[in-house]
This record gives C-alpha cells, structure tokens and sequence, in this order.
C-alpha cells in the first residue's frame, strides 16, 4: 500500500508539473504583455486615469497572470516579478508559486511516506518549494553571463558605428541586429521602445533594471553622463569596453585561483552523504539505528545542519567580488 500511495503521489506531482508547463504563456505573448506594460507606464505618467486599466486587462488574460494579480500586494512577489525578467522566463508570478506549491507538497508527502518522520518531511517540503526559485536564479545567472561576455565587443561596435558617422540609435539598431544572445535581445527592446516614443534616458534605465549587471550600469552611467556633460563618446566607450575586459579577465582568474576551494566545498558536503550510502549497500541495515532510534536521528539532524553550516563558510571564502 506504500508503494501505491508513493507511485501515486509521484505522478500527481509530475502531472502537476507538466501542466504548470504546458500552461505557461509563449515568449510572443511574453513580449506582448512586456510591450503593453511599457505603454501602460508611460501613459500613466502622462495620464493615470485613461487607458491603463485597459491595458493591464489585457495583460492579464490567463490564469496564473489573475492569481499573480492577488499576490501584488505582497512584497514577495514584486520581487519575484523582476527575477522572472531578469532571468527572461516566459513564466507569470502565478505559475511560479503554484510550481513551487506543487513541488513542496509532491516531495514532501513524498518524504513523509519513505521515512515516516515530520522533520525531513518538513526539510523535503522546504527544499521542494525552493526548486522553482533556484531554477530561475540559475537561469538568470546564465544568462547574465552570457550578456556580460558579449558586452564589451557591442560597446567596440557601437563606438566604430559611431565613428563612421551613425547616430546612437542607430548604432542600437546595429548590436539589436548582429549581436546574439541575450544582448540582442535586450538591445531590440531599448530599440523598439524608442520606436514607441520612451525616451533614450529611460529605454536605457529600463534595460538596467531587467540585466543587474554591473558592466552594463557602468556603460548606462558612461552614456547618460556623456549626454549631459558632453565629451569624446567614442573614447568613453572604448575606454568603458577595456575596462570591461579587464575585469571579466581577473574575474576568471581569481575563479581559477579559487577553483580548489570551490571543490573541497563539495567534497566536504557530499563525501558524508555518499559515504553512508555506500555503506548502506554494502552493508544492508548498518545505519538503521541512525534512523530509527531518537538519538541517531538527533545526531544526522546535527550532522545535516553542520554540513551546511560548513558549506555556506567555505562558500563565503571562495566568493571574491572583483
């Protein structure tokens, strides 16, 4: 009957999953919905009262968008708004909670019918919930990589485009054009939202909202001051571009110092759990006392919490800002 029951919950939870992602709303209409927002903004600037409650109507038409709706109000889920653009997920608030919901009550149950405990249950459920979240910080994280490697050779096309004689939207319209990645991506959108009538200063701002990276709030600062101030752009930028270098250059060697660190970290943490599988399959039933007496379970609570106590130490040693 335990069988059953963990099969069962088993395929709920994929269910669950699957249709969570299947439900989840396209990148066109993803880019709609970031187009409408942006109207609706600037039109509110200008006119709170006429047409912005249409056009946040419109953007919320699914499901997971009207569920997202109830949740504004928390704090929580403005900023688990900006993560899902800044990590370009095609996901709404909504969907992103209701995954994570899914995912705690599918591992944890799940947890509680293998050990027949409450606290790993409760440890399953809390790792479970965290799941959707951390996907999305990784996937910002990769992305906000592949943006900040490509930057510096957009900031040299923009300066030559520039010094042959281009404007500066056209110079946008260039990197939107030939760059790949992420940057295209986001370069397209500051071009056309000039097309749509926002400011330069804003499309730029905006864009520095959605990438939290630090060479881009540097280029943006580098620009807006020129603006003001005036000066040679073209040697800004490709002052800006060497700087950038340099910097993701020490960057990849002070990981490549810290490389060791990193990996005792993980030896360190997972050398204990795997261990006590291995002695588990070469001798069945040699930890059951572990798990089954108050005192051992006691000492693998101790045990777990130290692990990751140790884990976050070695984590904040390896972790140097350049």
């Amino acid at each position: 009957m335990g069988m059953l029951a963990t099969t069962f919950l088993f395929t709920l939870a994929l269910s669950f999953a699957v249709l969570v992602f299947s439900m989840r709303p396209a990148t066109a209409g993803k880019s709609v919905r970031q187009r409408l927002t942006i109207i609706a903004v600037s039109v509110q600037k200008r006119t709170p009262d006429a047409g912005a409650a249409e056009l946040e109507k419109a953007a919320q038409s699914d499901c997971f968008a009207r569920f997202g709706a109830l949740l504004e109000r928390y704090r929580f889920s403005q900023r688990l708004g900006v993560l899902l653009i800044q990590a370009d997920s095609s996901m709404s608030v909504g969907g992103v909670v209701l995954a994570c919901a899914g995912a705690a009550a599918g591992s944890g149950l799940l947890c509680f019918l293998v050990w027949r405990t409450l606290l790993p249950a409760l440890a399953a459920t809390a790792a479970g919930a965290a799941i959707p979240y951390c996907a999305l910080r990784i996937k910002r994280g990769s992305r906000l990589k592949a943006f900040n490697t490509a930057l510096p050779d957009a900031i040299e096309l923009m300066a030559r485009s520039l010094r042959a004689g281009h404007s500066m939207g056209s110079s946008i319209e260039l990197i939107a054009e030939q760059a790949t990645g992420p940057l295209a991506s986001e370069f397209v959108q500051v071009f056309q939202q000039q097309r749509l009538g926002l400011q330069f200063r804003d499309a730029l701002l905006q864009m520095g909202g959605r990438v939290p990276s630090r060479d881009l709030q540097f280029l943006i600062t580098a620009i807006l001051v020129q603006k003001e101030t005036g000066g040679d752009l073209n040697e800004i930028l490709e002052r800006a571009a060497h700087v950038i270098r340099e910097r993701i250059r020490i960057e990849g060697e002070v990981r490549t110092h810290t490389a060791q660190g990193r990996l005792t970290g993980w030896i360190l943490g997972m050398l204990p759990v795997i261990m006590l599988a291995l002695i588990n399959i070469v001798s069945p039933g040699y930890s059951a006392v572990l798990f089954h007496d108050p005192t051992g379970q006691k000492l693998l609570y101790a045990g777990a919490i130290l692990i990751v106590i140790g884990g976050l130490i070695i984590r904040k040693v390896v972790d140097v800002q350049v």
